[in-house]
């Protein structure tokens, strides 16, 4: 289907391009969005009669969110979650939960704003994108941590599952193999004597 855009749409075109899409992607969500019009003679009448007042209007929002933008850009959220000991979220991170984090933070932004490419499944430090705009967007950091203390670990870079892990292996004594680099593959290698303990 032919349609004509109303405000600039990632992958397709600006304002006033018409462009052609597949018709389920124009029936249920261009056209009911009012982001499109279908590309027929009186449309194109009806859009070229309204460009300047649609392109101002634009305009106008993307001032709108720039200026929210700047003071959403790099915001960091804390998300307290449980997870196993590997790190893995009981659960995980969604949408909504980002969306209600920004919120307690006063920022209003809406499910569809919020761009994941999947759900958050470990704790650590991730990137979300925040789409005020067709040609707004943001980063909001999301740590996501089992406590504060880990949260606040996180902001300050250290990587809690790492430290985690090498405070395991540092517990269990660190068990090392002997190694002799002139073994055959599958021999046990054999610890080279003390030449002190020779001579005993």
């Amino acid at each position: 289907m032919d349609i004509i855009l109303l405000e600039r749409i990632e992958k397709l075109g600006s304002i006033g391009d018409v462009v052609t899409v597949k018709d389920g992607y124009a029936r249920n969500y261009l056209l009911p969005e009012k982001k499109a019009l279908r590309a027929n003679e009186a449309n194109k009448k009806v859009f070229e009669a309204n460009r300047e007042r649609l392109e101002a209007e634009n305009a106008e929002r993307r001032t709108d969110a720039a200026k929210a933008g700047e003071k959403l850009d790099g915001t960091e959220i804390v998300l307290i979650r449980a997870s196993s000991n590997a790190g893995q979220l009981y659960g995980s991170v969604n949408v909504r939960d980002i969306t209600i984090a920004l919120k307690d933070k006063g920022f209003d932004v809406d499910k569809k704003q919020v761009i994941m490419g999947s759900p958050i499944k470990t704790i650590g430090m991730f990137d979300v994108t925040i789409a005020l705009h067709p040609e707004v967007r943001v980063t909001v950091k999301t740590n996501v941590a089992r406590s504060d203390d880990e949260a606040s670990l996180q902001s300050e870079g250290v990587d809690v599952l790492a430290a985690m892990f090498e405070e395991e292996a540092q517990e269990k004594g660190g068990f090392t193999e002997a190694f002799d680099p002139n073994a055959e593959p599958g021999e046990i290698a054999v610890e080279e004597e003390v030449e002190g303990e020779e001579e005993a």
